[in-house]
């Protein structure tokens, strides 16, 4: 791993802290004309405050305390949207108060509704509380156009998010795309679907977030298939540190599964993990190529579900058609997946790295320091460089450790891994992780899986 996706945190952070103090000029939404009753559309009033911010130089759009009722507005140059103690701003349910725009989904530019909060190719914004936005479940859940995200940055350098709550309803809540030095800090959310979604972002710390999720709390993304791998823009440097992290029906960190463009250098640490799958989740499938490569677990408390699962064969949405990369280019690749110092209580599966090509297995898979208790332990496949050292595992169903196709060290004594009977749906409605194959496919047959 580079060093150099370190040393960008002091840096990242400093811009962020000259950015608020010299941004001084402030603009009071109901000096333009919001009520705040929750009833009356404050919209106007607030695209007008934010709008003058930004063409002034930038500074503070305060937010004061009541309910302001809005549909989509965007955020300029410069500008910071401070949500003062007790504001809370409400997300309208008419959608036509949501503009259609081209936007990034499950992977791909399509059409779809715009944020909420949105803000596209400007640099130094952000959002700091202690206030709360409240998407509208009325407008969140179309697929096809997308319907409605809570907050929505596209292609931003700088962007700061901190100390303030928000809820979400059908959709995703949070999506930052294309953008470069991403602080979210000491964010609470709460979400029927994903918290936050990076997608193809370099640079990016959350740090201290509470996110309680029906679906994955946050999860990594870079595009999906020929168009994801043909645009080649990786989720980099990410550093995911002391957080809680609920996933009740699916992942804390899901990494994928749209992982065309690369996920690269990514690290979670002191972090709190409490899912219904697994707490960290490599997920992606045959046909949309891409190498997820230095991922580093360190410090984590595993407090219900399993705790890793990687999945290169079978996972992620075909509910909309692919456009997968034809061949043994679209096979993905993982590389130097390590962690270490992991606690599990009452853990349903240590660990799970089976669904994994034969033809392109995992180069390098360190587990370290490893202790507590698990209904099922550890199952590794078609890995080269495995390193397992300090396993203190109680495990009450089969054995601590199998394997098929492993070479590395700490493997003595290990049973043969055989692969489950194939299953023939997942606990996802919308076909992610469709089924392990008995057979792995061979490198002729990549569009097999997707169907």
């Amino acid at each position: 791993m580079r060093e150099s996706w370190i040393l960008f945190l002091p840096i990242l952070l400093g811009a962020s802290a000259v950015l608020l103090a010299a941004a001084d000029a402030t603009y009071n939404i109901k000096d333009f004309g919001a009520i705040g009753d929750g009833v009356t559309k404050d919209t106007a009033a607030f695209q007008k405050a934010l709008d003058t911010c930004a063409i002034s130089g930038g500074g503070k759009v305060v937010v004061p305390a009541g309910k302001f009722l809005i549909g989509s507005v965007q955020i300029g140059y410069e500008t910071i949207l401070r949500l003062e103690k007790d504001s809370v701003i409400i997300g309208s349910s008419d959608l036509a108060d949501y503009p259609m725009i081209d936007i990034r989904w499950e992977g791909r530019w399509q059409p779809g509704h715009r944020a909420l909060i949105y803000a596209a190719n400007v640099d130094h914004t952000g959002i700091v509380g202690p206030g709360t936005i409240e998407g509208n479940e009325a407008v969140a859940a179309g697929q096809n156009p997308r319907g409605v995200v809570v907050l929505e940055p596209v292609s931003c350098h700088d962007v700061r998010w901190e100390d303030f709550s928000v809820t979400q309803g059908g959709n995703w809540t949070t999506h930052p795309t294309y953008c470069s030095d991403v602080v979210i800090k000491n964010v609470n959310i709460r979400s029927n679907r994903d918290g936050i979604d990076i997608d193809s972002c370099e640079h990016v710390h959350i740090e201290g977030c509470d996110i309680d999720t029906g679906d994955d709390s946050i999860s990594l993304k870079s595009g999906r298939g020929l168009n994801g791998a043909r645009l080649g823009k990786p989720t980099e440097e990410v550093l995911i540190s002391h957080c809680k992290l609920r996933g009740r029906n699916y992942a804390c960190l899901g990494i994928g599964s749209e992982t065309s463009g690369g996920i690269r250098n990514i690290r979670i640490e002191h972090c709190e993990l409490a899912s219904k799958t697994f707490g960290v989740y490599i997920k992606t499938r045959i046909g949309r190529a891409g190498t997820i490569e230095d991922i580093i677990g360190e410090d984590l408390d595993v407090q219900s579900g399993g705790f890793l699962r990687v999945n290169l064969i079978s996972s992620g949405n075909v509910n909309t058609v692919d456009d997968p990369v034809e061949g043994p280019l679209g096979y993905p690749t993982a590389k130097n997946l390590k962690f270490s110092n992991i606690r599990l209580h009452d853990a349903t599966v240590a660990a799970e790295a089976t669904q994994i090509a034969e033809e392109k297995p995992v180069l390098g898979f360190s587990l370290s320091n490893l202790s507590g208790t698990a209904a099922k332990g550890i199952s590794l496949q078609h890995i080269r460089d495995a390193a397992l050292s300090n396993i203190n595992l109680t495990v009450t169903s089969g054995p601590l450790l199998a394997i098929a196709d492993v070479t590395g060290t700490g493997l003595e004594g290990a049973a043969a891994y055989v692969p489950p009977k194939p299953r023939a749906t997942d606990d996802r409605s919308k076909q992610k992780d469709s089924h392990i194959p008995n057979s792995l496919p061979s490198a002729a047959e990549p569009k097999a899986q997707e169907k």
